[in-house]
């Protein structure tokens, strides 16, 4: 398999993916085109375009509220935000392959761990923050010190395996969906009787990818309404 790697520009000393940065943006446009389009001239009686976005909404609520419970309206956008950004970002790398010796031009943006970990970085920032806003700093922070100050290192450690498996599961799953399907279309180009065989494979793999990715943004989703909840409804008991 041919080793292909990502433009990248140099700014001001840091490295910025252009790939990564088109295809984020991609994304977001895709996300909002589409809620941007299914939200206009709303009815009372769904229907049509209508039903599609209040299907998706009501499912992020309804899997959400168990964590979230009656802080469930709170951070239901925020949610439905992360869930939809994250369907389209994890399929959009399905949708063709677009790359020329030396780079590749196209991919799913969670198939970057950096991309994941921000995201993952975002939550872990809504978490403390909420849990500050909830309690107050003092008592937040002394629940990592209660009721045992030696847990101290532990509790803060917990924090960081948190953020980072909630990355890690992410990027794991939809990086390795693409090498799979890399390996896959080699396999077509080899020759006829691959081709025959690669088509095969790349339909039904295209059909598993769609399904792994739409089940780590409803897994991301949940996990992150569970890392909320725990700061925002157990430490209001």
């Amino acid at each position: 398999m041919e080793t292909v790697s990502n433009p990248t520009v140099q700014f001001f000393g840091i490295t910025f993916d252009l790939t990564i940065l088109a295809m984020s943006l991609l994304t977001v446009l895709i996300a909002f085109g589409i809620t941007f389009w299914a939200s206009r001239h709303m009815t009372i009686k769904p229907k049509g375009k209508q039903t599609f976005i209040e299907f998706l909404y009501e499912f992020v609520r309804n899997t959400i509220r168990p964590n979230l419970g009656e802080y469930t309206n709170n951070y239901s956008l925020l949610m439905f935000t992360f869930f939809f950004f994250l369907l389209v970002a994890n399929n959009l790398g399905l949708m063709l392959k677009l790359q020329s010796e030396e780079y590749n031009f196209w991919t799913s943006p969670t198939s970057n761990f950096m991309v994941d970990f921000t995201l993952s970085l975002i939550v872990a920032i809504v978490v403390h923050v909420e849990g500050i806003r909830k309690r107050g700093l003092v008592t937040y922070l002394k629940h990592y010190v209660s009721p045992y100050p030696v847990m101290l290192p532990m509790n803060i450690l917990d924090q960081f395996t948190s953020l980072i498996s909630l990355a890690l599961r992410l990027y794991g799953n939809i990086y390795a969906g693409e090498i799979v399907m890399s390996l896959i279309i080699s396999l077509a180009h080899s020759s006829i009787v691959g081709a025959s065989v690669g088509f095969v494979l790349n339909l039904a793999w295209t059909a598993f990818s769609i399904f792994i990715g739409c089940i780590q943004a409803y897994v991301f989703t949940i996990l992150s309404s569970k890392y909320i909840g725990e700061k925002v409804v157990e430490e209001e008991e």
